[in-house]
């Protein structure tokens, strides 16, 4: 396992994973997501030391990109009942061992808890009650449990995932508890999962191991996984690293041996990334649609908003962007541009900062017509997409080997109002 490869941070591009920007933009229209499939497997190839890579596929869901990890061995991480379907579809099969498909969450909808009874997906209980629930219509099955170590950790308070004020998990202190439960419904806990956030630093992680080694040798003996949930940060900004997988591992395999040696058989070791895998893959290209001054500040508005990319309005997250011209001309002299989309909300914007202030970025000159790309937006992009101002859901382009395959359509109007009813 060696440190990853960063990609480059540039601020004019031609290409996507070889592909022109210019012939994807007129290919397939705009707001465009592209996916670089050999970035996927890169990042999924450096995580191979641990026993099981699974997937956390609310990063990015797309049917292509399941099946493309799930040829090249990652297993899956669902969060609902549309999540299991669509894993099912990717070619998952429904159990094993290790599970292909884990559906892990704090409760069941009625939906949820139908489908992984039936199919007999595996589940990881983060509450009593699905244990309850589970029990009372699957009793004697396996499940793992997630635990809240009662401490978290994350870049922002909104992907923070442990401690008294997130909602994730089993208290740790309910651990004893819920294992009775358990038993009384004949349910094996097999394994015990925790996660306290993305953007994991190797502090936190080494109290979550200890956090992890306490709470299998109160549940032991029947622990034979361990999982370390996900939260691997990418480098959105120049000055952001990747955490030293090196040491990520080392400090889960010391955890793990010394449960080994505390319990006298195997425990097989998983991790679960979704925006380590697919974040640095995805670009999101927009086509420049008017360029303005209003006083001092000048305004680059392109045809994709928040509702194509929510997360510099939801977290003022930072995403690198980049400039493709589309007279091929590349001798832009630099200037300062705030970015928005078309939406009718002030919070349209992709240059700010958390708490909704506007900041200008430094970017080539700009015409009408170019092309901007929104880079590292493979994870929480389209997934938290919506159809706000009535605006279609975009398309998703999957680059491979050199060929851009279409892997979602554009949305249609008529896509768009086919569930609504007009009243007689």
């Amino acid at each position: 396992m060696s440190m990853p490869i960063r990609p480059p941070f540039v601020t004019l591009r031609t290409e996507i994973a070889g592909i022109p920007v210019a012939q994807l933009a007129e290919q397939f229209g705009t707001p465009l997501y592209v996916y670089d499939a050999a970035w996927m497997l890169r990042r999924l190839e450096d995580l191979r030391q641990f026993d099981c890579v699974r997937y956390a596929m609310k990063a990015c869901s797309n049917l292509a990109v399941l099946a493309l990890l799930r040829r090249h061995g990652a297993l899956v991480d669902c969060v609902s009942a549309g999540e299991v379907r669509r894993a099912l579809k990717a070619g998952y099969p429904a159990h094993g061992d290790p599970p292909p498909i884990v559906y892990t969450a704090d409760i069941f909808d009625r939906e949820s808890l139908a489908l992984v009874v039936e199919q007999n997906i595996h589940v990881n209980c983060g509450s009593a009650d699905m244990i309850r629930q589970y029990g009372a219509l699957a009793p004697g099955r396996e499940i793992t449990l997630r635990i809240n170590p009662g401490f978290g950790h994350g870049h922002h308070l909104k992907t923070n995932t442990g401690g008294e004020r997130s909602k994730h998990g089993i208290w740790h202190e309910q651990l004893g508890p819920c294992l009775e439960e358990a038993a009384r419904w004949g349910l094996r806990v097999t394994g015990l999962h925790m996660h306290i956030g993305s953007g994991t630093d190797l502090e936190h992680l080494a109290q979550v191991c200890q956090a992890m080694e306490k709470a299998v040798l109160q549940a032991e003996p029947g622990i034979r996984s361990i999982s370390g949930g996900g939260g691997l940060p990418i480098p959105y900004t120049p000055e952001q690293q990747y955490v030293d997988l090196e040491e990520y591992y080392r400090l889960w395999d010391n955890t793990r041996r010394r449960l080994q040696e505390a319990l006298g058989h195997p425990i097989r070791l998983e991790i679960e990334p979704g925006r380590y895998i697919v974040a640095e893959a995805g670009y999101l290209v927009s086509e420049i649609r008017a360029v303005k001054r209003q006083g001092s500040m000048l305004f680059y508005l392109v045809d994709a908003g928040f509702n194509n990319l929510a997360r510099p309005i939801l977290y003022g997250a930072y995403h690198p962007i980049s400039l493709c011209p589309a007279d091929g001309d590349l001798d832009r002299p630099e200037v300062e541009a705030i970015v928005g989309g078309p939406l009718c909300e002030s919070g349209d914007i992709f240059t700010q900062q958390e708490g909704g202030f506007v900041v200008p970025r430094r970017l080539p000159q700009a015409k009408v017509g170019d092309w901007l790309i929104l880079e590292r937006t493979g994870a929480y992009g389209f997934v938290m997409g919506s159809n706000y101002n009535s605006k279609p859901l975009a398309a998703e382009v999957l680059v491979q080997d050199g060929q851009a395959r279409l892997v979602r359509r554009r949305q249609t109007f008529e896509d768009l109002i086919r569930e609504e009813i007009l009243p007689e």
